[in-house]
């Protein structure tokens, strides 16, 4: 990895910060954009939900030509990487129940959304954003993130 040595401003972070009733954002979907909320909620989990296909051919529509991907573990996936895995992993799906909460969207650009949540998948639980694009053959999305909450 190629870096390079940047001049910064820091300091302690205040006693207490933990604790700020303001520390959480207050985040809410504009009303103009409750419809577009709802369409993207009946997508996510991304990759995980059934009614928009399981096969390579399926998630290749799904996804746009510069996706990628910062995983849970802190790890950069490239489009190929997640389109040969998901390939593989659904040779032999299974079910389970998931809890998503905390849905949220935001439109970043004309066209491009913002959507981000809590998933709660038995005791793991992660925050999750993706951005999807609005093509002109449907929803494709170009970046997702999953944090871990500790």
């Amino acid at each position: 990895m190629k870096t390079q040595r940047v001049t910064v401003m820091d300091g302690p972070l205040p006693a207490g910060i933990w604790e700020r009733p303001d520390m959480e954002p207050r985040l809410a979907t504009a009303p103009e954009h409750l419809s577009v909320r709802d369409e993207l909620m009946q997508r996510e989990p991304l990759f995980h939900r059934a009614g928009f296909g399981s096969t390579r051919k399926d998630f290749e529509k799904m996804v746009a030509p510069d996706f990628w991907e910062v995983g849970a573990s802190g790890r950069r996936f490239s489009r190929e990487f997640v389109l040969s895995t998901l390939e593989k992993r659904y040779e032999q799906a299974t079910q389970d129940v998931w809890e998503v909460g905390d849905f949220h969207c935001l439109e970043l650009a004309a066209g491009n959304y913002l959507v981000t949540y809590t998933l709660i998948q038995g005791k793991r639980v992660s925050r999750r954003a993706t951005i999807w694009r609005c093509a002109t053959d449907g929803w494709q999305v170009v970046y997702h993130q999953g944090t871990m909450v500790a």
